[in-house]
């Protein structure tokens, strides 16, 4: 999974030696703020990283809410993300920026502290596996609900977060499950650790609305294939039994792209299988980030 360099406060270092120190405020605090990005290898040989734009205007709203100045302007990171994919000989890969608060101070403020600023980018294959990606995934409902709207933000993607979704991660993989799906604060169904969620019944859509989840990227993608496919999505709130019945549910995300569920707490969804929606986004949506649909070149940054 090792890159051969790392972008790291302006400059280009080797891998082995991108190092913070051990006191760095982030470590200790969770102070950090972060992006997860695709590039693909495009038809023509080369490679386009998917609705760059977007996620680092995220990252800026991000820094926004935590009170975090990048000491880089949003050109300067949209040019390093593609620059660190270029230096790395990187065609599909995943690419992590991150702004983090670095000084070696122990104290919870962090408003003293400065600012750095890393991507990376790395060789990476279907998150939840090629084959949970083809056939589907099992899934379980997690007894960690996803953090109390207003105990944190959910528009910031901030490193500490991630600490909940880390629990739910570690519970039902000792169960021996591929994912975990969290409920809110009110038993209605969030999303994933590090996903949306939809599902589909009698040939409608459905998500999870805003704020109550992370308004992901590909989430938003997928809503706009599902309207040019011919289903308009519904954000509704649902519980976890509609999930059990529907004829259809799947993951979207940078990481998980577009994974199908085929199994919820030990019940079979729909027949089993990745249904007949998923599979059309799933076909429409590689296309797009390979640069083989030209209605949504826009989305691309070549590289």
């Amino acid at each position: 999974m090792q890159a051969e360099k790392i972008w790291l406060d302006g400059s280009f270092v080797p891998w082995d030696q991108a190092r913070v120190h051990v006191m760095t405020h982030a470590l200790h605090y969770g102070t950090s703020i972060f992006e997860g990005i695709r590039a693909y290898g495009t038809k023509d040989g080369g490679a386009a990283v998917f609705r760059l734009q977007e996620h680092v205007d995220r990252l800026f709203d991000s820094a926004a809410i935590f009170r975090m100045e990048i000491p880089y302007t949003r050109e300067e990171i949209s040019e390093a993300i593609k620059e660190t994919v270029r230096v790395n000989n990187l065609k599909s890969c995943y690419i992590r920026p991150l702004v983090f608060r670095g000084g070696e101070k122990v104290g919870l403020n962090p408003l003293d502290v400065p600012v750095r600023v890393m991507v990376a980018a790395i060789p990476f294959g279907a998150y939840l596996g090629e084959e949970g990606l083809r056939k589907g995934i099992r899934a379980k409902i997690s007894s960690y609900n996803r953090s109390y709207i207003n105990s944190t933000s959910t528009k910031a993607k901030i490193g500490g977060n991630y600490v909940n979704s880390v629990f739910a991660a570690m519970e039902v993989a000792a169960d021996g499950y591929d994912e975990a799906i969290l409920l809110d604060t009110n038993g209605y169904v969030a999303e994933g650790p590090g996903e949306n969620i939809f599902w589909a019944r009698r040939g409608k859509v459905f998500t999870t609305p805003v704020p109550t989840v992370l308004e992901g990227i590909t989430r938003s993608s997928v809503m706009t294939l599902c309207e040019d496919l011919g289903y308009p999505v519904v954000e509704t709130h649902t519980t976890r039994d509609e999930l059990y019945i529907s004829d259809e549910v799947w993951f979207t995300g940078t990481a998980a792209e577009i994974t199908p569920i085929r199994e919820i707490d030990g019940i079979t969804i729909g027949k089993g299988e990745a249904g007949p929606i998923a599979r059309a986004l799933q076909d429409k949506f590689f296309k797009v980030v390979t640069g083989e649909d030209p209605a949504y070149e826009h989305w691309l940054a070549r590289i």
